[in-house]
């Protein structure tokens, strides 16, 4: 996360991470499992979502615009906040539990960023069924890769796929922050 906040911030935003796993010390990636399972067992996608709006709400007092970029689970946070008001863009990288809300409509610019591959899901099968709904807000892309592609501390990093990701995003941002 340090690393997305250190490249978003050459964009001129400031960048706030907020801790939803409720602990103080960060996990490693070989105990991404551990995290994950820390994140469904205590705070789950409902209650990780009204911590983000809770937040959103507060820097909508402070700020001009306010989005959300999330990964992974955070990913599908965005995508639940994406039809909230609360929000001036949403990005979402590889967001897996998406599928599980695609009946949702985005009110504000949202992209969502997939891996060709994903071990838990059919990532074409997701993308067609957001594809079908046609909603004018919303964009979708898909990289070469596999979930983590976008993150150089992976073992799944794929330096091409994450350049273009990033290009995208900083396109993403451009676009729709210059409307306002």
């Amino acid at each position: 996360m340090k690393f997305v906040k250190q490249e978003l911030s050459k964009l001129g935003a400031d960048i706030i991470c907020p801790n939803l796993l409720s602990k103080d010390v960060s996990y490693s990636y070989e105990e991404e499992g551990i995290a994950y399972q820390n994140f469904v067992q205590n705070i789950g996608i409902d209650e990780g979502s009204k911590q983000i709006t809770n937040m959103l709400i507060q820097l909508k007092q402070e700020y001009e615009e306010v989005g959300i970029m999330g990964f992974s689970v955070g990913a599908t946070i965005s995508w639940l906040c994406s039809e909230n008001n609360l929000c001036d863009f949403v990005i979402g990288c590889y967001g897996s539990r998406i599928r599980d809300y695609i009946n949702r409509r985005p009110v504000c610019p949202t992209l969502l960023i997939f891996p060709a591959e994903e071990q838990t899901f059919d990532v074409d099968r997701l993308i067609n069924s957001l594809e079908q709904k046609r909603e004018p807000l919303l964009e979708i892309k898909k990289f070469y890769g596999f979930h983590g592609f976008m993150n150089p501390f992976s073992q799944t990093f794929n330096k091409e796929s994450a350049d273009e990701a990033f290009q995208t995003v900083s396109d993403f941002l451009k676009k729709h922050l210059a409307d306002h």
